[in-house]
């Protein structure tokens, strides 16, 4: 077995089961492969539960005999078909962990394959991953673990290729995770900066690129990663986004747009609630852009000098997971990439501040970085960084709505960016 690492929030993760406020048996679909269908099967043949497998587990259509063969139905609430009344899996509890679909048996940790290494990560769809790695100072430090922490490291997904895009992919991944953790710098210049960066790199490394068959595409590459490890680069980055200042209507304009497209796409009463509160605490759809930015101003005024480190840390742990959660290589270009980061950053910031408890708080004569003041803010982070993550972190709307914003993630994306940075 290769060496296994992971942050350390998941050295302390354990599955919450029917306590959990957000099953994860509840709005996602959960494949099954030809394998684990059979082995199902098996398990239930010439039982009372065989129809009932045959009936709940149907084939996929769109993709055939391999990795997704089937799926399973859910049920009109959005709940999957197995879980029981007590909201546990009614398959695991008669058949044991043998009889899940690899889709629930690695949930909520995410394996991922790099040469001779196997990274675990957290998926932010689960709360309990949220709380552990938002709010615990060391979560993501990497540590060496056992590998019974992956249940099923054969379907670890491997981030393999001899292109240059896969082969420089580790090295570009440790200098943003490194600018990421630049706690001297405000959280926006360090988004700006990661920008910077994708921008230098973009015109030679890039998803498909063959300027590496040129000789010194190589050195380029190195001589840029190593210009942005250099603390005076980066001051003199901060000094250049710190002096920009744009209208804020825009960016409070879209982060809306963000939340209303998904409002109706999406079947959990506990996300519309959520959205409906957040919505209304900016002031509805009868509020201009410009009315619902003075909010948030006013709000980001009150709490940020009495607790604004424990909202950076949020998004800083948050960006890094990203970054190890999934991979860059998947987009067609770094600067893709950072440019749908800072705009998931913006609607969680836009979001966090029109949660009714911050509300509350922000409205309070006597706020001070009490205990109980930390932990309303910590329950209301874990919300919305979840529900985000669950239902809008990938979906269709946010990458239209970036692509579009982005320019295509072209020359002017980084000028475009400036918009979604006014708010963080």
């Amino acid at each position: 077995m290769s060496s296994v690492s992971a942050p350390r929030y998941l050295t302390r993760f354990q599955c919450l089961a029917e306590t959990c406020e957000d099953t994860c048996c509840a709005g996602l679909v959960v494949p099954v492969s030809e394998a684990r269908w059979g082995i199902l099967r098996g398990l239930v043949a010439g039982g009372p539960d065989a129809a009932l497998v045959e009936g709940l587990v149907v084939p996929d259509p769109g993709s055939g005999t391999g990795a997704e063969a089937a799926y399973v139905t859910k049920r009109e609430d959005g709940n999957c078909s197995f879980l029981d009344e007590r909201k546990l899996c009614s398959l695991h509890r008669k058949y044991g962990e043998v009889a899940l679909p690899d889709a629930c048996a690695m949930f909520p940790r995410v394996a991922t394959r790099r040469g001779g290494r196997l990274e675990v990560t957290g998926s932010f769809g689960c709360p309990e991953v949220v709380r552990l790695c938002l709010l615990a100072e060391d979560a993501l430090e990497q540590v060496p673990v056992d590998a019974s922490i992956v249940a099923r490291p054969e379907v670890a997904r491997a981030l393999e290729g001899e292109d240059a895009w896969m082969v420089h992919a580790e090295r570009v991944r440790d200098v943003a995770l490194s600018i990421l953790e630049r706690r001297e710098f405000p959280f926006a210049s360090r988004l700006f900066m990661l920008g910077e960066l994708a921008r230098r790199l973009g015109p030679f490394y890039f998803r498909g690129t063959e300027m590496f068959r040129e000789e010194g595409a190589a050195t380029l590459l190195t001589q840029t990663l190593a210009m942005f490890e250099v603390p005076e680069t980066l001051a003199a980055l901060h000094v250049a986004v710190s002096g920009v200042s744009l209208p804020g209507g825009p960016w409070a304009g879209i982060c809306g747009t963000v939340l209303r497209a998904r409002l109706g796409a999406v079947g959990s009463e506990r996300f519309a609630g959520w959205a409906r509160a957040v919505l209304a605490s900016h002031g509805g759809p009868q509020a201009s852009p410009e009315e619902v930015w003075a909010r948030y101003g006013a709000r980001r005024a009150r709490l940020e000098p009495v607790l604004g480190e424990r909202v950076e840390q949020y998004f800083r742990h948050h960006a890094m997971n990203h970054w190890l959660r999934h991979p860059f290589t998947d987009a067609p270009s770094v600067l893709d990439y950072v440019f749908k980061l800072v705009l998931r950053a913006a609607v969680l910031r836009w979001a966090l501040f029109g949660h009714p408890t911050v509300v509350a708080l922000c409205e309070r004569e006597d706020l001070q970085p009490t205990e109980e003041a930390r932990a309303q803010l910590d329950a209301a982070a874990v919300e919305c960084f979840q529900l985000s993550a669950k239902h809008l972190e990938q979906s269709s709307e946010l990458h239209a709505l970036a692509q579009g914003l982005s320019g295509g993630a072209g020359p002017d994306s980084l000028p475009r960016m400036l918009v979604l940075l006014q708010g963080l």
